[in-house]
Order: C-alpha cells, then sequence, then structure tokens
C-alpha cells in the first residue's frame, strides 16, 4: 500500500475513534443532566393555554368502564395535596398550589422519584381550574391512572392511583 493510502485510513480510523468518544460523552451527559424539558404550555395571545388539541376523555379501567367521577370533565373536587401510597417514599405527601408538578429522575423535578423505571422528566400534572390534569411527557415506562395508561392529558379523579415505575400516588383533599 501507498504511504497516501496508509494516511488517508489512519485519519479515517481516528474520525471514527472520536465519532464514538462524542458519542459516549452525549450519552453520558444526558444521563448525568437530563434531557430537554417538554414543554406543555404554550403562549397564545398573551396568555397560557394547555397544549393539548385533542379533547380530554375519561380514564378507561381494565374491564372498559370509564372511571367514577371522571365523565368528560366532571369536577373531581379541589385537591390538597399528593400522597406518595407504595414505592420507596411510601406516606411521603406533597402540597398542591396553582403551579404545575413535574415528576421525575431530575432533581429539577417537583416530585423527583429515583427509581430505573422513571424517566428523567416522566410526567407532569397541570392545574386546571379546580380539577388536575395529568399528561405523560414522552417518557419510557409510561405513566398509568388506575392501571390504564396515558396517552393523552386525562382529568385526574380524587383518591385515584397514578403509577410511574415502582412508584404509585394519589390526588386527595
Amino acid at each position: 500500500m501507498s504511504e497516501l493510502t496508509l494516511l488517508v485510513l489512519r485519519f479515517g480510523f481516528l474520525l471514527l475513534l472520536w465519532m464514538f468518544v462524542f458519542a459516549i460523552v452525549y450519552a453520558l451527559r444526558s444521563d448525568l443532566f437530563g434531557s430537554p424539558v417538554h414543554r406543555l404550555r404554550k403562549k397564545k395571545n398573551g396568555s397560557d393555554v394547555f397544549a393539548s388539541a385533542a379533547p380530554v376523555q375519561a380514564p378507561i379501567t381494565p374491564s372498559g368502564g370509564a372511571l367514577p367521577m371522571a365523565v368528560g370533565l366532571a369536577s373531581t373536587g379541589p385537591a390538597s395535596k399528593l400522597v406518595i401510597t407504595s414505592g420507596a417514599s411510601t406516606g411521603t405527601e406533597l402540597a398542591l398550589d396553582a403551579t404545575p408538578v413535574t415528576i421525575g429522575r431530575s432533581s429539577d423535578s417537583t416530585l423527583v422519584i429515583l427509581d430505573e423505571f422513571t424517566s428523567t422528566q416522566h410526567a407532569q400534572l397541570v392545574p386546571k381550574g379546580s380539577d388536575w390534569m395529568l399528561q405523560d411527557l414522552d417518557s419510557t415506562n409510561g405513566t398509568k391512572l388506575a392501571g390504564t395508561p396515558v396517552t393523552e392529558p386525562v382529568l385526574v379523579p380524587l383518591n385515584t392511583p397514578i403509577s410511574i415505575g415502582k412508584t404509585t400516588f394519589e390526588l386527595r383533599a
């Protein structure tokens, strides 16, 4: 082989090596610092609007029926706290106010769940009047409301189990 061919092969392998190094650094950065946060609200004429284009549907139980108190946009009553009912932090309570609650592994989350089945930014609870809406943030393992996977924003009735990874919690008055 000529020296020019060997030189080109060396630079090619060196370039390939650096591409692998950058891929590893990118993967480590996203694991350590998290992925970008998905925005749930967008500005429309200067006011916040919930970013769901689809109508909100009542959660369906595994047997196929709608959950009680979750018919259409029926009021579930004002929830004042979020209570973890099972998982590593069982019994922990989080007071709710008018701000959205982000749930995930990230230290930036309002409710941090240290679980290998929880994404960095897993789900979000958003107040809508006196009710709360639950939205999955494109998590890897999904979010369940009363055992049903959440694919779009849904109204959360009081005392209904929400499962993220190995942790279950409920909204309570």
